[in-house]
Parts: C-alpha cells; structure tokens; sequence
C-alpha cells in the first residue's frame, strides 16, 4: 500500500487508496477504532472520504496513535511552552517520511541537488525531535554543496553566504520560521535574484503575531523578492503543502485537505467556505491519515487552501466528543 500513495494520478486512485487505508487503521489502530466505535461509523457503510471520521489533532497529545506493531524508528515531538503537553509523532518506517517530503519537494521545486539550502530554525534546532529539522537537514545532505547548512546565531555569517551566493547565480533555498526571518531582515538588507525566501510560520512567543499579508509584504521589501513561499507541516503529518506566493497552497497528489463546519465536526464544508482544516495523509498509513486540525482555512475551486487563522480553544466544538 505504501508504495502506491507516491504514484497517485487521479481522483479515483486518491479515493480507492484512502478508503483502504481507513479500513486498514480501522482495524489496526485502537485508538482511532475507538474513536470511531464512539460514532458509530463503520468502514462497511463509507464509500465517499467525506464521510471518514476525522481523529482530533489533540489525541497525539495524550495517546500513542499507531496503526502498526513495527519498532519505532522516531519519535517527532511538537514544541510547546513550558510545562505544556506536547504531541508525539511515533514513525515506524521512517523511509516513508524521507519518501514523502523529497517526492513532495521535487513535485513543486524539481531536483533539491540544484540548491544550495539555508536553514534558519534556531527555536527547532534547541530542542529534540523536530520532525522540521529533521526533513531540512536530510534535505541540505542531498544538495551535496558545501554551503548549504543551519543556522542559528551567526546572522551575519548567513547574511553575507546569501548575498554572495544569489550575486554568482546560485539557486538558494532560505528556509526559516517567520521571526529569524524578520530579526535577519532587520540587521540586513537583501536584494535577492536568484533566491526562495520559504517562511515556515510561528512567531513562537517571539514577536507580536503578524498577519499573513503584513508579515510578506516586511518579508518582500526585506529581500528584495516578489514573493514569499510558504510550507505548511506539522509534527502530526508526514506530509507537507507548499505555497508558492500569497499563502495559496498546494498538496501533493497523496495528501488531501477537507474544510469541516465549525459547528458540527462531522460535517464537510463547500468550496469557498471557511471553516476547520482536516487533513488526509497518506503518509501517515502507519499512524493515522485522517487528521481534524486545530486550524481554519478554506478551499478554493481549483483544490488550493489557504490558512485563515487557528481555533480558539473556546471555538471547539465536536473534537472533544472523546476521552478514553
């Protein structure tokens, strides 16, 4: 089954796959079987993915969400604040995550060796377990290029490798979450040619929390780009979507986002309709692919989503139906 998720071309392939695999982590994943024992939803009566249950995010927090009896390989860990319950991700095949993320980045940026990779993730890189740098560092190992790398305080070291670099015509990745970014762009200017400035979120208590808008237009005039790329991950999936501008993003063939009402959790939502984003990884065939986030958005008619915002806790409702 794994193997066929990479090879995915049509809506009929996506649907047959993810059916079998709800019907596979149905019977093989006791937390979620619960779950859905609770709803009184069987794989016998589904015939559509709207109509798979979708396990809260917040079960990762708590409970070991596995569909398989395999040694764990890794255990991704989310970041929390202090004396927070953080999720924990327990991979069991983690050459299905490395799969995913190098087959999702050359679906929209082609061959990773064309790169040179900056990483500037310093709150990922001081703690353990970041499924994040985990992905960007295997990543800067397959671009073979002695410049690409991490970095965390030595700014303008980053500053000057960037200008250097883009001024000779080398294609660059900057990958950093949004305040690195900004504290970079606050000490140096940029105007960037040959360069994607990828933004993965998160003020992280650093900074007063921007909106997307705002945050690209500082980002733009700070690098001197036309746009700002975004990845949209987390620690629960094994997956990402990308954006290539304007915080429209898109899914690889084997993932799939589906907007749920606010108000009945169990409901699927319209085209063009805001609500919370439910996310179908295929990736995830060892833990589980069926995953209502904490976070809002809406789907366009051409299958792009964008991120609205984030449920209050106040706002969730439905999500807390279970508590084993």
């Amino acid at each position: 089954m794994q193997e066929n998720i990479f090879n995915i071309k049509s809506e009929e392939a996506f649907t047959k796959i993810a059916l079998q695999t709800f019907k596979h982590q149905f019977k093989n994943n006791k937390v979620y079987r619960s779950f859905c024992d609770l709803l009184y939803i069987h794989p016998s009566e589904i015939n559509k993915i709207e109509e798979i249950p979708f396990l809260p995010i917040g079960f990762f927090k708590n409970k070991k969400i596995l569909s398989s009896t395999d040694k764990i390989q890794e255990t991704f860990t989310s970041s929390g604040t202090t004396g927070s319950t953080t999720s924990k991700h327990f991979v069991t095949d983690i050459n299905l995550y490395k799969e995913s993320y190098l087959k999702g980045f050359s679906h929209f940026y082609n061959h990773i060796e064309d790169y040179v990779v900056l990483a500037l993730l310093p709150n990922y890189l001081e703690r353990k377990g970041s499924s994040l740098v985990f992905m960007v560092d295997d990543l800067i190992k397959k671009t073979n290029n002695i410049e690409s790398g991490f970095y965390l305080d030595n700014i303008d070291e980053l500053a000057k490798k960037l200008i250097t670099l883009d001024k000779k015509g080398q294609k660059i990745l900057l990958i950093g979450v949004s305040f690195a970014l900004l504290d970079l762009i606050e000490q140096h200017q940029f105007q960037l040619k040959n360069t994607i400035v990828m933004e993965t979120g998160g003020m992280k208590g650093r900074r007063k929390e921007l909106i997307r808008e705002e945050l690209h237009l500082v980002l733009q005039n700070g690098f001197g780009v036309q746009k700002i790329h975004s990845e949209y991950g987390m620690t629960e999936l094994l997956s990402q979507a990308y954006s290539n501008g304007n915080g429209i993003f898109k899914t690889p063939p084997w993932m799939k986002i589906l907007i749920r009402d606010t108000e009945d959790a169990l409901s699927i939502q319209a085209v063009g309709k805001t609500g919370g984003i439910n996310v179908i990884d295929l990736a995830n065939y060892n833990s589980c692919s069926f995953i209502a986030t904490q976070d809002l958005g809406k789907i366009h008619t051409d299958k792009t989503f964008e991120i609205i915002g984030r449920f209050d806790a106040s706002d969730i409702r439905g999500c807390n139906l279970m508590v084993l």
